[in-house]
């Protein structure tokens, strides 16, 4: 059985990634790597947590220490990185967590990589998971972030997530390690934490709260269901060719404001609301410093070179995403209220 580490798996990705290569490779021993920060809950993880080839390690990537102890006791064939502070809103405020999380721990596991393999890399591979944030910014209608496209972050968030890729492409350049990155556009579906778009509005619309949208809600984002990251990932974990990155895609782009709009007539239709009510909330609110336009991905490469292509139209997706926060508001009050965290931390302390 090989070992594959799994980094930030208790978050909102992550965990769709870790519950899928436990379920599909019982070829695998997964290890779950996560410091249960504020976004990381392993309640997203209950119906895989007593699996006999699942593991979850508190810890955090920032500690070098930590890691080289990790990935040096146990023979990891694969490393799917994952963790990684991810709120432009919070970069803003605390860039330097930023700079520390995704760039200083990227590289403490690139280190003990390196050190542990030893220039055996038969069978290895590290797996950089980033983002379309770090192409910038597009403007016209017709073009699209390819994998070649030009470097251009425009937030601590991004520009920490550049630095990362970055230093993922160094080291197999100066050390022969064997890496394939993915940047993929904006992900929604069940258990994201409600600081993003969809899952904020929901929870708000539930709660009667006021629908805050930057801006005239013009800026545009390519939307991409989470279950369908997950495949993608496995894909390229196993087909991709060593050094190259992967573009991840739903071809499926909405302005923020229609984006919302959809989300109200929806929540109107579930919840019984009269037709029209729940737009009432929408409230116009100061735009974000350095606000990128429009996100697009053209994910050709992935498709043609390896077969993927997102198996759920939007609308299908949206509906399973509100049916699923309607049916889990139990899971949905315990996370902004941090009842969550409180449970995992007094269990893992010590650890």
């Amino acid at each position: 059985m090989k070992n594959i580490l799994i980094t930030g798996g208790a978050g909102f990705i992550g965990s769709h990634v870790v519950r899928r290569f436990v379920t599909n490779h019982p070829e695998y021993h997964i290890y779950n790597l996560d410091a249960l920060t504020y976004a990381g809950n392993l309640e997203n993880l209950r119906d895989v947590e007593n699996a006999s080839n699942y593991t979850f390690v508190k810890g955090d990537i920032v500690d070098a220490s930590f890691i080289d102890q990790l990935i040096s006791e146990t023979d990891f064939h694969g490393i799917i990185h994952l963790a990684a502070e991810s709120h432009v809103d919070r970069s803003i405020s605390d860039p330097l967590s930023f700079v520390m999380t995704n760039v200083v721990g990227t590289v403490n596991l690139l280190n003990a990589a390196r050190k542990t393999w030893k220039g055996d890399f038969s069978g290895r591979r590290f797996y950089h998971v980033s983002t379309d944030e770090v192409y910038g910014e597009l403007h016209d209608p017709g073009t699209f972030f390819v994998e070649t496209t030009k470097y251009d972050p425009r937030s601590p968030y991004s520009a920490s997530k550049a630095s990362s890729d970055h230093f993922v492409r160094a080291y197999q350049s100066t050390y022969g390690l064997p890496i394939v990155i993915s940047n993929c556009s904006n992900n929604y579906g069940p258990n994201h934490f409600p600081e993003k778009l969809i899952p904020l509005m929901i929870h708000n619309i539930i709660n009667n709260k006021p629908l805050p949208v930057y801006g005239k809600g013009e800026n545009v984002r390519d939307w991409l269901f989470v279950e369908d990251h997950a495949i993608a990932i496995d894909v390229i974990f196993h087909d991709g060719k060593n050094g190259e990155t992967y573009n991840i895609g739903g071809h499926n782009e909405w302005k923020n404001l229609d984006l919302v709009l959809v989300l109200c007539r929806l929540m109107d239709q579930k919840l019984g609301r009269e037709k029209g009510e729940t737009e009432k909330l929408i409230t116009y609110v100061t735009d974000r410093a350095g606000h990128d336009l429009r996100y697009a991905i053209d994910a050709t490469k992935l498709s043609e070179e390896l077969g993927w292509k997102p198996s759920l139209q939007f609308e299908e997706g949206l509906e399973r995403t509100v049916d699923w926060y309607l049916s889990n508001q139990e899971w949905l009050q315990n996370v902004t209220s941090g009842e969550y965290q409180k449970y995992y931390e007094g269990m893992y302390a010590g650890r």
